[in-house]
């Protein structure tokens, strides 16, 4: 991370320029654009405040006149001193705008339910992890299904984030607490980022951080990866200097495991980082002396990791193992944006969808071993590189790419690629020849081959039901009943689940009022399917209705359109 502090010598900065000196172009505009970044989202927060909190209605009025009068002054002052008071205005009228958002907004998603019901518990000495609660869902509260026909009421998140909850808890009813938590995270992230990046590039951390209106709803909703990612900006800022020795390799190896105690999405970084810091320490101090500094890292974040999980280890070891594990281990249901997608709207469904989960580990694993082959080149992604295995995962939410982006612009500025020219990486024999580029080319499509083989498989497997919407029982405006009939073309018998969707996610299960629990293979069952509320509302025509099958071993998706004027009414 440059430093741009003015040298007593000179008076300059270390980028050779005067601190009164003209700024450059491209940070007027950098300012300018975070400036623009914090009218997405306002107009909302402020409608809702003038209904019935003027006090805030006016302090984000005065946040628009800030706004305007920075993005005016941003384009007009002549000292490059001033323009970076400006970016600090940008970062106060940003963090009082994100402050008003919560004040108005702090319900919370499911997942700050979670974390607001498991830290009452944590206070009242009861068992955390592997407890169902689903009385807290419902009502706005988003469920989560599994494969298995039912539901995931449990905490499933390591737990730092329901600890820092705990003590907050009477500020207010619901998830309030929690909901704070990750908003205080995140602006306490952005402040951190923007003091540590060098002084024209300080805007660009509020623009990441709390701009866009994109992170700040995140923080709003509960969401334990905003702590994480708070506690990941000290460690990423400058990554490539770590493992030099000082003070500064503890709190990034402490920061970097209280990371991983707060959320699983720093579990996949963690291999990256530590693969690099190993490179470049090689580089420079040889093998040995690399080993001994990526292990202190290990043992200082393995140290932290487990004091703030001591608790749970030794109380509930069992249920807490099993909790954290969770996201990988509770079998949901398919969704998200990635390739999972053409099983779920381009096609009928697949009786391979193992294998896209298969494809992500193989994914991952790849990505890790070019890493290590060509950290001259892929080090500067090392940010990035670790969320593009979720784009081939049977849950492949756009949240897995988006909510650690403020770390990719962290090492885009302070871990260049010059940063990397003296990294070791290891050369067999075959990528030193003279036909080293051909080697190198074939050695990534060797790596990746297993993986896009994997999705391949996923993506082109047939569905093994073949379903039939026989009749239905209409109430106005809606469905209260349907008849199917679900012939298993395959060579498993499957246990399924029904919904019915109109869109992208799953619903809710229809409960089988009568069928058979299984189907046997290349037989036939008759299904007499209700909705979970008494009924299913019809969309407006021309929306597609599909009705969806779930089985969970083998995991598979069968789904059919539902025309209803083809369907007899009873």
């Amino acid at each position: 991370m440059a430093d741009t502090r003015p040298s007593p010598a000179s008076g300059r900065d270390l980028t050779g320029a005067a601190p009164d000196e003209a700024p450059a172009q491209w940070h007027r505009v950098l300012t300018l654009l975070a400036d623009i970044s914090l009218f997405i989202g306002t107009r909302a927060v402020w409608t809702q405040a003038a209904s019935h909190h003027l006090v805030l209605a006016a302090v984000v009025s005065l946040c628009y006149a800030s706004i305007l009068a920075t993005g005016v002054l941003a384009l007009v002052v002549r000292r490059r001193r001033t323009l970076a008071r400006l970016d600090t205005c940008v970062l106060v009228t940003a963090v009082t705008l994100a402050l008003c958002a919560y004040a108005m907004n702090h319900g919370g998603s499911d997942e700050a339910v979670l974390t607001t019901r498991a830290a009452h518990e944590f206070l009242a000495g009861h068992q955390v992890y592997g407890r169902p609660w689903p009385w807290l869902f419902g009502h706005g509260v988003a469920l989560t299904p599994t494969m298995t026909g039912g539901y995931d009421y449990t905490y499933g998140y390591p737990p730092l984030p329901l600890m820092l909850t705990a003590p907050l808890l009477w500020i207010g009813h619901g998830a309030a607490a929690a909901t704070l938590v990750s908003t205080l995270a995140l602006i306490l992230g952005a402040i951190v980022m923007w003091r540590l990046l060098p002084v024209p590039w300080r805007s660009a951390a509020t623009l990441v951080c709390l701009g866009l209106g994109l992170l700040p709803v995140y923080g709003r909703l509960g969401y334990p990866a905003i702590v994480a990612l708070a506690l990941l900006v000290p460690v990423v800022v400058g990554w490539p200097r770590m493992g030099g020795g000082g003070r500064g390799d503890w709190v990034r190896a402490a920061c970097l495991g209280a990371a991983c105690a707060a959320q699983q999405l720093p579990w996949f970084l963690a291999p990256f980082l530590l693969a690099g810091i190993y490179a470049l320490r090689r580089g420079e101090l040889g093998p040995r002396a690399a080993a001994a500094a990526v292990g202190r890292i290990v043992g200082v974040a393995a140290t932290t990791w487990l004091l703030i999980n001591a608790y749970f280890i030794v109380s509930e070891p069992r249920a807490w193992l099993s909790g954290i594990a969770l996201p990988l281990t509770q079998n949901a249901d398919l969704h998200g944006q990635g390739l999972v997608g053409i099983s779920l709207y381009l096609t009928n469904g697949s009786g391979r969808l193992a294998w896209y989960s298969h494809a992500s580990l193989l994914l991952a694993a790849a990505l890790l071993a070019l890493f290590v082959l060509f950290v001259r080149r892929l080090g500067p992604a090392a940010t990035v590189l670790p969320w593009c295995a979720f784009f081939l995962a049977t849950r492949s939410q756009d949240g897995y790419y988006l909510l650690m982006t403020p770390l990719s612009l962290a090492a885009a500025v302070t871990a260049p690629p010059q940063s990397f020219t003296t990294a070791w990486q290891p050369r067999p024999a075959f990528l030193r020849g003279p036909h080293r580029r051909g080697a190198r080319m074939a050695t990534a499509l060797l790596l990746l081959a297993p993986s896009l083989a994997a999705v391949t498989l996923a993506a082109t497997g047939s569905p093994p039901l073949r379903m039939q919407v026989l009749g239905a029982r209409r109430t106005t405006g809606a469905l209260a009943e349907i008849t199917v009939r679900a012939a298993n073309l395959g060579d498993s018998a499957l246990r399924p689940h029904f919904t019915l969707t109109t869109g992208q996610g799953m619903g809710r299960y229809w409960f089988i009022a009568s069928g058979p629990t299984t189907i046997p293979a290349h037989s036939s069952a008759r299904y007499e399917l209700l909705p979970p509320s008494g009924r299913f509302a019809l969309p407006r025509a021309g929306v597609r209705i599909r009705i969806r099958a779930f089985s969970a071993s083998p995991t598979t998706l069968s789904s059919a359109d539902v025309h209803l004027p083809a369907v007899e009414m009873n």
